[in-house]
């Protein structure tokens, strides 16, 4: 492929400057763990997590006590429970000051941590614990009772079990807490026979042992994370990354961001749940090795519980996706008096929309950069630069030592400015999927990662997405990308979401569906239909607009399209009177 390949000579290199290194040092870690345990001295005594609840009340660990905890934590795995290198540990809670603790353990442990959704159901855990053989689950009291009905069908031998407000200041914590389990009801009963957090950690102190000698044999091809993709597409896989693709990614991003990023001096506010790979490495790794404050939400739903999260702290950085930039924009307390330090925030998970980030970079005064990337990249591949000239409406450049191409059906190049199916390769790809060699051929191909998604790259070497492949509507032969629609619905101001499908249509094969979420009670279809004609040509208008209350989304408010086609292949199965 290469030598007929138009990309090979990386024309986004142009762009880096001399603000971005295009040819990165290996990193100086040999694992996460040792990374962390570097930070950690180097950062000691300040804020490292601050969770912050809907109310503005709070709880803080410094470097030095996420050090200590995490280090008795795996003490804990390896010489109280048995645990042997490369084991795997689930961990299922929302972002509290158990989750670092959780996480970093398991890695020092030198045992795989597997990211799981604390909102799935029982079966869905069952598979994701199964399937990764998953020895210990670390889950949040909210959700004990769904993992007791899943684990009889798992290979789970150890429940720890712990709590939102883990951490807090005793009187704080316990009113929390009660909250929690009294007046709002979240937290069920269960009979699962497990350890308290608190407990295992007291365990692994009186333990002993040295605990760098778990990960000091780690290396950049020992496995770190099984993280499982979002199932929008089929069954969860369990990408297998490495702690060499982790740390080789946090290269790229800190190369990237670095003249935005202040070492000892940022506090990134994190909503996205932590479990998902966006959040995880961004907001997450990222920002600790950067010795940041990061002010954790358990749930940015609704979209007030981040009110006293930006109210009372200095937010210097914010990452999330078009859903979440959205609905801060609708709130007058977040417009009337935006965060005064924001250097940056950051967009993906899904396109961000043009008027979306207009309106929040006129009303916060900082960028608003859209990056790219997927599960099986760990995830960063494509972002706008920060120091530099920045298209809008775009994936910007790929990262430092990462290539992209743009492939047809046979997987040969196409001419700069057409459009293909987007692959990359780079040091922060995947080893593959866990057990699913199948899968792992359909995707991995002579060491590019096939990723099913659509872009177009301009003669600078700028990337912009079009949409996934299997996304794209066939009207009369014409290919329709759902996310220009969307956007294009999204630019009329009675207009909160959208969401766009293609339909079974008998004269043009598929016809365009839209589904509305709408600002203005007034806005009517006939009104969203005319704006579309200045925006759009004729095959592109959507045949049919439909007001919905909401749209489904999946946890870091995604938009699931995929739940809208089922919705329309039930209706088509279904019988007539």
């Amino acid at each position: 492929m290469d030598a007929l390949n138009p990309y090979r000579l990386r024309p986004w290199v142009g762009q880096y400057g001399s603000h971005i290194q295009a040819q990165l040092p290996t990193p100086t870690h040999a694992s996460i763990a040792a990374m962390a345990h570097a930070a950690s001295a180097r950062f000691a005594d300040q804020t490292a997590f601050t969770t912050v609840m809907p109310n503005g009340m709070y709880g803080s660990l410094s470097y030095r006590e996420v050090q200590d905890k995490s280090d008795h934590f795996a003490r804990f795995l390896r010489q109280v429970l048995g645990l042997a290198a490369g084991d795997r540990v689930a961990i299922q809670m929302p972002n509290c000051l158990g989750y670092p603790v959780a996480l970093l353990g398991v890695l020092k442990a030198g045992c795989v941590a597997v990211n799981t959704n604390p909102l799935y159901t029982a079966s869905e855990m069952a598979h994701q614990f199964k399937d990764s053989g998953a020895k210990v689950v670390v889950v949040v009291d909210m959700f004990a009772d769904k993992l007791e009905q899943a684990l009889p069908s798992t290979d789970v031998k150890h429940v720890v079990i712990t709590r939102v407000p883990e951490f807090f200041p005793p009187g704080v914590g316990g009113i929390v807490h009660a909250v929690m389990k009294y007046w709002n009801q979240q937290v069920p009963r269960h009979g699962l026979k497990a350890t308290t957090l608190p407990d295992a950690l007291a365990q692994g102190a009186a333990a002993g042992g040295d605990v760098g000698s778990f990960w000091n044999g780690l290396t950049h091809d020992s496995l770190a994370l099984l993280q499982y993709t979002g199932g929008t597409t089929g069954v969860a896989k369990g990408a297998m990354l490495t702690h060499g693709n982790l740390l080789w990614n946090l290269s790229q991003m800190r190369a990237m961001c670095a003249s935005h990023i202040d070492d000892g001096k940022e506090v990134v506010l994190t909503a996205l749940p932590l479990y998902h790979i966006f959040a995880f490495t961004v907001n997450f790794l990222c920002m600790f090795e950067a010795g940041a404050r990061n002010i954790l939400v358990p749930s940015p739903r609704p979209i007030q519980n981040l009110q006293r999260a930006i109210e009372n702290y200095r937010i210097t950085w914010i990452t999330g996706v078009n859903t979440l930039y959205n609905a801060l924009l609708g709130e007058e307390w977040f417009t009337a008096y935006p965060p005064k330090h924001l250097k940056a925030a950051g967009g993906g998970g899904a396109a961000m929309h043009h008027a979306v980030v207009e309106r929040f970079e006129q009303v916060t005064g900082a960028p608003l950069v859209e990056g790219y990337g997927l599960t099986e990249s760990s995830p960063v591949v494509c972002f706008q630069p920060l120091n530099a000239r920045r298209q809008k409406d775009t994936i910007g450049i790929p990262a430092p030592m990462t290539d992209v191409c743009l492939v047809d059906d046979q997987g040969q190049p196409v001419a700069i400015g057409q459009s293909g199916e987007l692959i990359v390769r780079g040091p922060q790809v995947m080893q593959g999927y866990w057990q699913r060699p199948e899968a792992t051929a359909e995707v991995l191909r002579d060491g590019w990662l096939f990723t099913g998604d659509v872009a177009v790259m301009d003669a600078d070497g700028t990337f912009r997405i079009v949409d996934r492949k299997k996304d794209m509507i066939l009207v009369s032969g014409f290919n329709v990308y759902p996310n220009e629609i969307e956007d294009a619905l999204a630019r009329h101001d009675g207009v909160l979401e959208a969401a766009v499908i293609g339909v079974p249509d008998a004269k043009t094969g598929e016809a365009v569906r839209a589904y509305v979420v709408k600002r203005d009670e007034a806005l009517s279809a006939d009104t969203l239909l005319a704006h579309c004609r200045t925006l759009l040509t004729g095959y592109k208008i959507p045949a049919r607009i439909e007001f919905r209350d909401e749209l489904p989304k999946t946890p870091v408010g995604k938009i699931l399209r995929r739940d809208l086609r089922a919705e329309v292949l039930a209706a088509h199965k279904k019988p007539k009177a």
